[in-house]
């Protein structure tokens, strides 16, 4: 019998991403390496619980959900996050950034300073650079400054992100423009909490860590995972939780770990996968012409 995994997800190391297991086991996601699994015949995918509790009915959750939560514990999820601002007195100090994901593409956001980097590479942000420090009421009234008076969104859809990917500005110079034209433009604002303390503009490019230079153009994107189905494939890429596989004869296909949650996994062998299996949504946004 096949050995059974379920997987918690993918995170970013200072080494790069790896995926996690249920027990503690990490696997290194180098450049090359090949990832393949699949679903057993008659898996069915549950909820995968709440502030690190199981799911108390153990609920069968869509396969399309990237957070594989029942409604109830993602309510309780939520409701202990800061984005839900329940903890407006966090005592941590927290930072604004902007992030660049393509042309056109670009959100403020903010993360507590002992993270550094790490939201922004669970992000996907193909660069990005700080706006200020402060306490996490006065960098959420940055936040909103900046959407308010700039336009600038807290949210970008990650089908937007992985459709650009392969033809993002070749220098650093070039992608950082964006991020320096809105730094300029935010730290000037009226309004500006007096407890956060602006940044300057210090832009962070992370196209060498995620592989994208030359990456190969995708052609779709994994949409769920379905039992008696698999995938086999090289890493040619990694950006947030997605990894960018070239599966066989097909190319190159982009698959959000985040489908993975919830599932119970075996080898690919086992089922007799090869190549790829899932359902796939092609991309209709065309790096050659941009849209």
């Amino acid at each position: 019998m096949a050995q059974v995994w379920k997987c918690s997800g993918l995170r970013w190391s200072p080494e790069g991403p790896v995926l996690v297991w249920d027990g503690g086991r990490c696997s290194a996601l180098p450049r090359g390496k090949r990832v393949g699994f699949a679903v057993p015949e008659g898996g069915v995918r549950t909820c995968v619980g709440a502030r690190g509790h199981a799911c108390p009915v153990r609920a069968v959750v869509p396969g399309r959900s990237t957070g594989a939560r029942c409604e109830e514990c993602a309510r309780l999820d939520r409701a202990h996050s800061v984005a839900a601002d329940t903890f407006a007195d966090d005592p941590r100090p927290y930072r604004v950034y902007l992030a660049w994901f393509g042309p056109g593409m670009v959100k403020v956001g903010i993360t507590a300073v002992e993270r550094g980097s790490a939201r922004l590479l669970e992000q996907g942000a193909v660069c990005f650079s700080r706006l200020g420090t402060g306490p996490l009421m006065a960098a959420r009234r940055a936040e909103e400054l900046l959407r308010a008076a700039l336009q600038v969104p807290d949210r970008i859809p990650y089908a937007e992100k992985r459709a650009v990917r392969s033809a993002l500005p070749g220098t650093e110079e070039e992608r950082a423009a964006q991020v320096r034209e809105l730094h300029a433009r935010a730290v000037a604002l009226s309004g500006w909490p007096d407890s956060l303390r602006p940044e300057p503009c210090e832009v962070i490019d992370h196209m060498g860590v995620f592989g994208l230079a030359g990456v190969p153009v995708a052609f779709g994107e994994v949409v769920e995972l379905v039992p008696g189905g698999g995938v086999s494939g090289e890493l040619v890429a990694a950006a947030g939780p997605d990894l960018h596989l070239a599966v066989g004869g097909r190319g190159v296909v982009v698959l959000d770990t985040r489908l993975m949650t919830g599932w119970e996994l075996v080898p690919p062998a086992a089922e007799g996968a090869a190549g790829l299996s899932f359902p796939v949504r092609e991309f209709t946004r065309r790096p050659e012409g941009l849209f």
